[in-house]
């Protein structure tokens, strides 16, 4: 789990640890290159989220499927300089225990094969406490641990009836899945998203209403790009606003408020217009907010909209908004927007101790300085 910077301060401070400001541009981009090996080398692949991609290998032509993992993490590591992890198992839930196992042990090399090495399940489900297992969350691990079921071992043996009746039938496929009964598919295919948020926290807390307006206006735009490029548009928008929880000594508040759109849209203006609208409703004066988003709701494709009696249909393929994407595509995010917002404006995010950007911004790229080299070799005498 996260922990605010402020509350170990001292730990930073007495071990002289490195600390680095979210950089998501680097992270997707090795994100991306990092899932692009993996998924060249096997049929089919399931991008789970930024740092985790499960592959089926069931299909592979390889006898020493350990090895083969090997070669692959070295590939990843040698082309991207990311380390990779690797866990093998006939199902989800087996292979990600592997691969939790296979980064903390030593002899493991950085992959584990309980596929190819059944007789290391049980020690492995031994090893593993039951609030690591992959859809056990807390409440269910609270639950568990107080009926004595600490590891997954324990919850693998655990009675059908009684996991049913307490967990319901997600719960009973966790525990199948443990059993080595696959009860989650490799998805290659996600379904659509049917929400989409953007929110940040503030660099700072914020009492002015024009500058939170500003940030809700770049949050309620940047959403709208995000379902326009998945071909989407939305029915309904939330947008919220929050005080710092952290701050003991400032009075608290947390606000929000929604709205439907006459006809789905993915048009910039028509949800920056409603999430300003909104913002007015919820606003309140005296409160020091630190955290503000707009959330896409009730999102669907824009082949399957149904078309409005009474309203002019407006949708993705409007002009105005092909032309704003390919300009940003082009020449960056934000080269073209509603309105005007500094770069340096107190909603944004401090950022005061960003890594460079290597992998995305040209002048960010690494440099590698070549000094001459004096030598007191002879030169080779002339062949003529």
């Amino acid at each position: 789990m996260g922990v605010p910077l402020f509350k170990i301060r001292d730990i930073v401070n007495r071990h002289d640890v490195v600390v680095r400001s979210s950089n998501y541009a680097l992270y997707g981009d090795l994100s991306e290159r990092v899932m692009s090996i993996l998924a060249a080398a096997a049929p089919q692949h399931e991008i789970y989220s930024i740092d985790e991609c499960f592959l089926d290998l069931e299909r592979l032509p390889v006898k020493d499927l350990t090895a083969w993992c090997r070669d692959l993490r070295g590939r990843a590591k040698r082309w991207t300089g990311i380390p990779v992890s690797v866990g093998i198992g006939t199902t989800k839930t087996l292979s990600k225990i592997a691969n939790k196992l296979a980064k903390t042990s030593a002899k493991a090399d950085g992959v584990i094969d309980l596929a190819g090495h059944p007789e290391w399940i049980e020690a492995a489900l031994t090893k593993t406490p039951v609030g690591d297992v992959w859809g056990i969350g807390f409440r269910w691990s609270k639950m568990l641990s107080e009926r004595g079921i600490t590891t997954a071992l324990q919850l693998r043996n655990a009675q059908d009836g009684w996991i049913r009746q307490r967990m319901g039938v997600v719960g009973l496929r966790t525990v199948h899945e443990l059993r080595g009964i696959a009860c989650h598919e490799l998805d290659t295919q996600p379904a659509p998203k049917k929400t989409t948020c953007c929110s940040r926290s503030f660099g700072q807390a914020i009492t002015d209403k024009d500058q939170v307006r500003n940030a809700i206006v770049s949050f309620a735009e940047r959403a709208a790009e995000k379902i326009r490029h998945s071909d989407q548009v939305c029915g309904s928008m939330q947008v919220f606003i929050t005080t710092d929880p952290f701050d003991t000594t400032a009075p608290q508040h947390s606000a929000s408020a929604s709205t439907t759109f006459m006809s789905p849209t993915a048009d910039s203006r028509a949800v920056v217009t409603s999430a300003v609208r909104i913002l007015e409703r919820i606003w309140r004066d005296g409160y020091a907010w630190r955290k503000a988003g707009v959330l896409l709701l009730d999102l669907s494709s824009v082949q399957d909209v149904q078309p409005n009696l009474f309203t002019v249909q407006t949708t993705q393929s409007d002009g105005l908004m092909k032309a704003v994407d390919r300009i940003n595509d082009r020449f960056g995010r934000g080269a073209v927007g509603l309105g005007l917002s500094a770069k340096n404006a107190e909603w944004r995010m401090r950022q005061d101790r960003l890594s460079p950007h290597f992998t995305t911004r040209w002048r960010e790229i690494p440099r590698v300085r070549i000094d001459n080299v004096s030598s007191d070799c002879t030169p080779a005498p002339d062949p003529a």
